[in-house]
């Protein structure tokens, strides 16, 4: 088809019934070359990657690869070729070890035994590559979010791909695991190896590719051969209007505190000694590297992990969380950062997820009424401007719908305090900002949110104040009124 090196999709099209999620969309990708491909939620990027990965068929359309007609059957025939993907929701198997992840499908044998002593080597050579210090025999399910994703791109090292789809790959990161990947894959491009990447945080894609290609509603929109495009410029041709990342102006007008937090200490030594307070309809941001105690503290205050000592209190009572249940009913509720396994039930239906937490809310005379649990969903979907209906299963939605249909859930029950846990990981520009907007809507009705995240942009643009987390150690509450720049913080929280 072509002496091309890289990979070629010529007017690549795939309909799901009468959806058509892909129209004749055309691109390349040449030997050695970062190509971003963008989009909003439902754009079309997951179904085009998959056809590459050989997961999904194309309806119509061509591809090449290395100068040869590319149809791959399956994945496993994609990674034969040399193409893999890297998927945004890690697909390891928790209770297996890093090492038996990395070499799953694939296990290292020695005289009819499987060879542990090699693949744990092995294991551990790419992890270290990765800059990851962790026991190749330590099971997954005991790693943070960070650390899974890492070990999915280690997996795929020892594929020796020739092309990677990363779709999302910074999504649970911080920057200086970022600045480690992204150093990686330079020194991975100078091999000659190409790279596919896919990302909502825009102010990454300057630094990391050489093209751009933008898609919406299953249309290609734009291709830029260079990355010095205005963020705004890109967000527009991802939305089909103007979208920036101006952040919603919420002003603080209460002055009654709802949450405080005294001499908190974790049981495994995760973060110590912690004391603030947050008052009604304030926004309290938690900032630190990755690895810092951000997840780990406001697992303790929802009651999801063990404390060893110190105090919590809400409405200056003091409160004792042996249990998620005991903080739910003292109006503390967290929507968590890995929405996929701790947050829905993705084989159940919407109104499912949304009442299986409220039924307390509409009980009558202890009996749960069909009628009022698809009323209790359609309101809660109807709020957060879910685009899916009450039967529809979560699996189904976009990952932007299901982040909202796990917000529903919880602001339905009126909380006192909203803790989001990375709340726009791996969401597009437009969901992002009506999420926003809905901070901005619970903070003025005087719910109180404590928002951890990994981007510092983002924890600046929402907080009222903002913990500063090292280590585990408190460094600092910082006043957003002070103009806080990223750079005093990263100060702080490396120090």
């Amino acid at each position: 088809m072509s002496d091309h090196q890289g990979l070629i999709v010529k007017e690549v099209s795939k309909s799901y019934g009468n959806a058509k999620v892909l129209n004749e969309v055309s691109f390349e990708v040449k030997k050695g070359e970062v190509v971003a491909l963008l989009g909003e939620n439902g754009a079309g990027k997951s179904t085009i990657s998959s056809i590459i990965a050989g997961s999904v068929n194309r309806d119509s359309g061509e591809m090449s690869w290395k100068g040869k007609d590319y149809n791959p059957s399956s994945p496993g025939h994609a990674i034969q070729n040399g193409i893999g993907l890297i998927h945004q929701e890690t697909r390891l198997l928790k209770e297996l070890s890093v090492a038996e992840n990395v070499f799953v499908g694939k296990l290292i044998t020695k005289n009819g035994i499987v060879d542990f002593k090699t693949m744990n080597k092995m294991a551990s050579e790419q992890l270290k590559r990765l800059g990851l210090e962790i026991s190749p025999k330590q099971l997954v399910k005991n790693l943070k979010m960070s650390s899974q994703q890492q070990i999915e791109i280690a997996k795929a090292l020892t594929l020796n791909s020739e092309l990677l789809i990363l779709d999302e790959p910074t999504s649970s990161l911080g920057e200086s695991e970022t600045k480690f990947l992204f150093d990686k894959i330079k020194q991975l491009k100078r091999e000659g190896v190409s790279f596919i990447y896919i990302s909502h945080r825009l102010e990454e894609i300057e630094q990391i590719a050489d093209k751009i290609v933008v898609l919406r509603d299953g249309y290609l929109v734009s291709t830029y051969d260079n990355a010095n495009i205005p963020i705004n410029q890109i967000a527009h041709d991802m939305v089909g209007r103007d979208v920036d990342r101006i952040f919603p102006t919420i002003e603080n007008k209460f002055d009654e505190e709802i949450l405080r937090v005294e001499n908190l200490n974790s049981f495994d030594g995760s973060f110590s000694n912690i004391n603030f307070s947050i008052n009604k309809g304030e926004i309290f941001g938690i900032a630190g590297l990755v690895g810092a105690g951000r997840t780990e503290l406001v697992r303790a205050i929802c009651g999801a992990d063990k404390t060893l000592s110190g105090d919590i209190y809400i409405n200056n009572e003091k409160i004792h969380l042996r249990s998620p249940q005991e903080a739910i009913k003292n109006g503390i509720v967290m929507v968590p950062e890995d929405r996929k396994s701790l947050g829905l039930l993705l084989a159940q239906s919407n109104s499912q997820n949304i009442s299986i937490s409220n039924f307390d809310v509409f009980l009558k005379n202890g009996w749960v009424w069909p009628n009022d649990v698809l009323s209790f969903a359609q309101k809660g979907i109807d709020l957060m401007g879910v685009k899916g209906v009450p039967e529809q299963n979560a699996n189904e939605l976009s990952g932007g719908n299901q982040q909202k249909l796990l917000i529903s859930k919880w602001i339905s029950r009126n909380p006192k305090v909203l803790i989001f846990d990375e709340p726009t990981r791996g969401i597009d520009v437009g969901a992002r900002h009506s999420i926003y907007q809905v901070m901005k809507q619970l903070s003025e009705k005087g719910i109180s949110i404590i928002v951890v995240s990994s981007d510092l942009e983002e924890v600046v643009g929402l907080s009222h104040r903002m913990l500063i987390l090292s280590r585990g150690v408190q460094k600092n509450i910082l006043t957003n009124s002070e103009n806080i720049s990223r750079v005093e913080i990263m100060k702080q929280a490396t120090n």
